[in-house]
């Protein structure tokens, strides 16, 4: 054998060496990264402890103490519900493919998570596992009906909220996020919502107002003084809120890369920045800043740069905090006093709101002008902002109309809230027969 044909050979037999070499195959055509992995294994951590302890500490010690309980018990029931409904058909439903129904919602080619394994990679997050990122969105779903929670809380019956919660995920949070998210018909449009002004607090927010409007004020309200039972309790969850939220923003940049870092950045300053907005707006009004004040500006400016916070910089997300604070701190007056409605715990008002104003800015703050990202092609600020207005309309319909028609359904079926006796005594014992406290 001449030298030429050696030479031929052993190239021949290195690629066939190579190709048997499943590690090597499989690593070269996933390309993934383990920086990426990394991050968003850390990011859902961080924002499933959004949820629970963190939402659950902060709607529970809002809450009288006679129904404590009742939400921990609510919070923590969602989560294991969603959970279920993410693995048997709303994973696909809202990342599926849906075929020539794409536009509209996912398929069910992943009922109960078939074809997610270890070697899997979706095509929303190639430098990740499949089940890493299916898992951060799972958590996602996890806490947008837990949010709702804040406007029925300490009147609702415990089945008629599984119900709510199931209902609702299918027919409410899994089309949306298949718009927004999945490749539907918002994304080709262009629609900027990074972490979720939409998906998650646009919808919350609505589908808490219409349990308010459905299910009417609570005994007492607003005559009687329903202040938090444990302010120390709303402190600590509203921290464990903060904390969580940079996996919320910063890890739906899906790498552990610069726009991630950004994305940090403006969700801490958008954090700090409604806190001050609130707590200067309620200093003027009332004389005195509050602790629940400052907590919940935080959360109104979290809520308000979630949208934005993959595509603005620095002072943009400066502008919405102070913007989210004023705005959702009037709304809350507004609802509260004006309008009389019993959002209990100021859903609406924070996430709802602080998620439409949070989007609509998101359309003016991505100009490079003003330190964002800069517009896609064919976008300028008026074009973008028009889309922007077609999300937040869409949401709000599809959410007010379906969560109207789910929660009359369910009251027409067993009833949505427990009678006015059961009420006073409290929700822990009549629900659960325990309380919160044994003092």
């Amino acid at each position: 054998m001449n030298k030429t044909n050696s030479k031929w050979l052993s190239v021949f037999l290195l690629g066939v060496v190579v190709g048997l070499l499943p590690e090597w195959g499989w690593a070269q055509d996933a390309k993934l990264d383990s920086g990426d992995t990394a991050w968003l294994l850390t990011s859902t951590v961080l924002v499933l402890f959004m949820t629970i302890p963190g939402l659950a500490f902060f709607y529970a010690g809002l809450v009288r103490s006679k129904n404590v309980l009742s939400v921990l018990m609510q919070i923590f029931t969602i989560t294991c519900v969603m959970t279920m409904l993410w693995i048997i058909y709303g994973y696909g439903l809202a990342f599926g493919n849906g075929g020539d129904f794409q536009s509209v919602i996912g398929g069910l080619e992943k009922l109960f998570m078939s074809g997610v394994t270890v070697d899997s990679i979706s095509a929303a997050a190639p430098t990740v596992p499949e089940s890493v990122f299916s898992m951060f969105q799972m958590t996602f779903a996890i806490i947008t009906p837990a949010l709702v929670v804040g406007g029925f809380a300490e009147r609702m019956k415990f089945s008629a909220m599984l119900w709510f919660t199931v209902l609702w995920a299918t027919l409410v949070y899994f089309p949306v996020a298949h718009w927004v998210w999945g490749g539907g018909w918002l994304s080709e449009m262009g629609l900027l919502d990074f972490a979720g002004g939409t998906v998650v607090h646009i919808n919350a927010g609505v589908a808490a107002l219409m349990a308010a409007l459905v299910m009417g004020r609570r005994k007492g309200f607003p005559s009687m003084a329903m202040p938090p039972h444990n302010m120390s309790m709303v402190v600590a969850g509203a921290a464990m809120l903060w904390v969580g939220w940079f996996g919320f923003n910063a890890g739906s940049a899906l790498t552990a890369g610069g726009s991630a870092g950004m994305a940090m950045l403006v969700t801490h300053i958008g954090a700090a920045a409604g806190s001050l907005a609130w707590m200067v707006s309620e200093w003027v009004r009332y004389g005195k800043p509050s602790v629940l004040g400052i907590v919940t500006g935080m959360v109104a400016g979290l809520g308000t740069i979630t949208p934005a916070s993959g595509f603005v910089g620095p002072m943009g997300a400066l502008f919405i905090g102070i913007a989210a604070g004023v705005l959702c701190f009037n709304a809350t007056n507004f609802m509260k006093r004006s309008l009389k409605i019993d959002d209990s715990l100021d859903v609406f008002p924070v996430h709802g709101v602080g998620g439409i104003l949070g989007t609509l800015l998101a359309g003016v703050f991505i100009a490079a002008s003003l330190g964002g990202v800069g517009y896609a092609d064919g976008m300028d600020m008026g074009s973008q902002v028009m889309v922007q207005f077609i999300g937040v309309v869409v949401t709000v319909v599809w959410c007010g109309v379906m969560s109207f028609a789910i929660f009359k359904l369910i009251d027409a079926l067993i009833g949505l809230r427990v009678n006015e006796d059961q009420e006073t005594e409290g929700l822990d014992l009549v629900l659960h027969d325990e309380t919160g406290y044994n003092l």
